[in-house]
């Protein structure tokens, strides 16, 4: 790991994202070949986490005051395709199955960050939020009109709709955590005694299992709840992608704070608890959680 604004964070908010990586056949043709080169160029994982990070703080100190990506660059993630489980077969069909497994652990996966698309999205909800009033004042309409033509732009020559990356500041939402369990591939990156992050990937027909199970039993436990409505909202968002895709939650710079972390088995346990009628474990799961997760999201009103 190098970069120690990677490594500190100092006074930034704590970010998790939610992010999708598909095969190069997924995207449209114009954009795969600008995929492939940013693929074999990348130096490392860390490299690019600092350098969207850099990208930020210098939009942020623009004497134009535009605080939008402009699109010139776009970064993009790159993982290895997990390898397919070889299904049951004659003795003789060993030997093509090895390859074939060979072949797709070769693959790579691509998640592009589509700073601008996100930018604009992220920019329209805080327009409409409780805060809208001061948005307005921070992003005058004129940048904004700008940055809309920069989507346009984006969407004309990629052809692509779909956002692969969900952000959340000051905690991960108890929804995300649906999609992973803990036999998941985890990746623990630490520098200088703390852990810079954590990442737990899965396949994306895994992940969609996980969920349809929990909105299944929530909607009959307890269908008032606000997380069903998150998770299915979730289940439309993992619907778009490629079925040969992989889900990665990266918990960034809270990890430090959370980890070990059994959000996942606490979050599968309440759900249970709540489809048996099992209403003290279910609390008991939701306790666990808050105690985790509710000093992180108190932070964000911290002076």
């Amino acid at each position: 790991m190098t970069g120690s604004i990677y490594h500190g964070q100092a006074g930034l908010p704590f970010s998790s994202a939610l992010r999708i990586y598909e095969p190069l056949e997924a995207f449209p043709e114009q954009q795969q070949e600008t995929l492939r080169a940013a693929g074999a160029g990348q130096a490392s994982r860390a490299a690019v986490e600092n350098a969207e990070l850099l990208a930020s703080l210098g939009r942020i100190t623009r004497p134009d005051g535009d605080p939008f990506p402009t699109g010139r660059t776009d970064l993009v993630r790159v993982v290895p395709a997990p390898a397919r489980r070889a299904s049951s077969g004659a003795a003789h069909e060993g030997a093509e199955t090895g390859t074939a497994a060979a072949a797709q652990a070769d693959r790579l996966l691509y998640c592009p960050s589509q700073l601008v698309l996100r930018a604009g999205l992220a920019a329209n909800a805080l327009m409409e939020g409780i805060h809208g009033p001061l948005a307005q004042l921070l992003i005058p309409e004129e940048q904004r009109d700008k940055h809309q033509e920069r989507i346009d732009e984006v969407r004309a020559h990629d052809g692509l709709s779909r956002v692969h990356t969900r952000a959340s500041t000051w905690g991960i939402p108890f929804s995300w955590f649906c999609l992973f369990q803990e036999s998941d591939p985890t990746d623990v990156v630490e520098a200088e005694g703390h852990i810079v992050t954590v990442r737990i990937r899965t396949g994306i027909g895994k992940a969609l299992e996980r969920v349809s199970y929990a909105v299944a039993h929530l909607a009959l436990a307890a269908p008032d709840l606000d997380m069903l409505e998150d998770l299915t909202q979730l289940t439309e968002w993992l619907e778009l992608f490629h079925p040969d895709s992989a889900v990665e939650l990266d918990y960034g710079g809270v990890a430090d704070k959370v980890y070990p972390d059994d959000s996942p088995l606490d979050v599968r346990l309440g759900i249970e608890c709540l489809a048996e009628g099992d209403m003290t474990g279910a609390a008991a799961a939701y306790r666990r959680l808050a105690s985790r997760w509710v000093p992180i999201r108190q932070l964000a009103r911290a002076s």
